[in-house]
């Protein structure tokens, strides 16, 4: 089930949105205020639909800033009593994926969260979020804050097999199998530089050494 971040002031149409939401199967985080909203950003969400203008000294300019600095990819749909130009433009420069001007009709709003979330996680599948990290299995590639990072064909393997497996506990023999195949004879001691070179290029992984064993990613 997906999360929304309601953000939305205006108690009666919060209340009317997120009957809707729940009734389309969507798990909704009620956030009344601004800074409600900010002090959540951080914590799991997969779309925030954000008034721009609330109620406290937070505009939802701030909160999408916020949400920026945490997460470069989830979508936020902009709400406004305002059908200006302006606001349309700032928003989008601000890493919105929508904007819909009140009123509007709350199943007007499902569709367009419907074909977001539709959008964004069709691909759900091929993309690994890890910490800050975003790795793409299809295209083999990871990044973080939209900077790529370069990994080499076994760093990569390594890689996608120790976040597939969070939490499971690695022999060496058995990534040196499940890596270099085996048919491989040469000691197992290139594990241990693969694990460096990675810890090294990803410091963000939480990679664990079980001594007299192998690795554990957690």
């Amino acid at each position: 089930m997906y999360k929304i971040c309601l953000v939305e002031d205006e108690k009666d149409l919060h209340d009317l949105l997120s009957t809707y939401l729940k009734r389309a199967n969507y798990e909704v985080v009620n956030l009344y205020n601004g800074q409600d909203a900010i002090d959540y950003v951080g914590k799991p969400a997969d779309l925030w639909i954000l008034d721009i203008m609330l109620g406290d000294d937070v505009s939802g300019y701030d909160v999408i800033k916020k949400i920026r600095e945490h997460d470069e990819f989830v979508p936020v749909i902009f709400t406004s009593a305002r059908d200006q130009e302006l606001d349309k433009i700032i928003g989008l420069e601000l890493g919105s994926d929508d904007y819909i001007t009140k009123p509007f009709s709350p199943k007007e709003l499902v569709l367009r969260v419907n074909n977001i979330i539709k959008r964004t996680y069709a691909s759900k599948n091929n993309l690994i979020r890890y910490a800050d990290y975003v790795i793409d299995l299809k295209k083999r590639t990871v990044c973080k804050k939209k900077q790529e990072i370069v990994l080499t064909s076994l760093e990569f393997d390594l890689l996608t097999l120790l976040v597939n497996n969070q939490n499971k506990s690695f022999e060496r023999e058995e990534i040196l199998q499940k890596l270099w195949g085996e048919n491989y004879y040469g000691s197992d001691r290139v594990v241990d530089d693969l694990v460096r070179r990675l810890r090294k290029k990803m410091p963000g992984l939480d990679i664990k050494t079980i001594y007299g064993f192998g690795y554990r990613l957690t």
